[in-house]
């Protein structure tokens, strides 16, 4: 019988990085992801250091995933729009976000959502306040947050463009 584990862990939408380096040392530790759900991990145990973990926000294509089964990738699940990878290490290097230019169409993918998901919060909250509904606060301080995630991948964002124009 495999063993397993569950961890039930909080990353914020920023912090995409940050995930992915822990569920990297979950496997450096004997523990690769299985499957994922809304702040919820399954792991089953490997031999240390086998497995690299990858997660990217994108619109699921059919043909982008044959392109990295072709190339020994697992797709282990998602959650919305974050996909979940994991590749054998004795199959070589895995890299889904390799050069500046991906990173930065990657933080665009990803602040393009905060942004509409935050002006459909900010719009029912407006029509909330004005309304008889007492609730139109709710949707205005998600609508913050959103937006306050948002800087901070427009951040992460402007230092790589930065970053591109010093390597041209």
């Amino acid at each position: 019988m495999r063993e397993t584990k569950k961890i039930w862990k909080i990353f914020l939408v920023w912090d995409f990085d940050k995930e992915e380096a822990w569920l990297n040392e979950m496997a450096m530790n004997g523990w690769v992801l299985e499957s994922v759900g809304f702040c919820n991990y399954t792991f089953v145990r490997c031999n240390p250091g086998d497995y690299t973990v990858r997660v990217e926000m994108r619109t699921p294509e059919p043909g982008y995933l044959e392109l990295l089964r072709e190339d020994g990738v697992e797709f282990v699940g998602h959650v919305l729009q974050w996909h979940y990878y994991r590749k054998r290490t004795d199959l070589g290097p895995f890299e889904l976000l390799s050069d500046i230019d991906s990173q930065i169409e990657h933080l665009s993918r990803i602040g393009k959502l905060l942004f509409a998901i935050g002006m459909l919060n900010l719009g029912i909250g407006l029509i909330n306040s004005f309304g008889t509904s007492n609730m139109g606060w709710v949707n205005l301080l998600c609508a913050t947050l959103l937006m306050y995630a948002l800087g901070r991948i427009q951040g992460r964002k402007d230092m790589l463009e930065k970053e591109r124009q010093l390597h041209e």
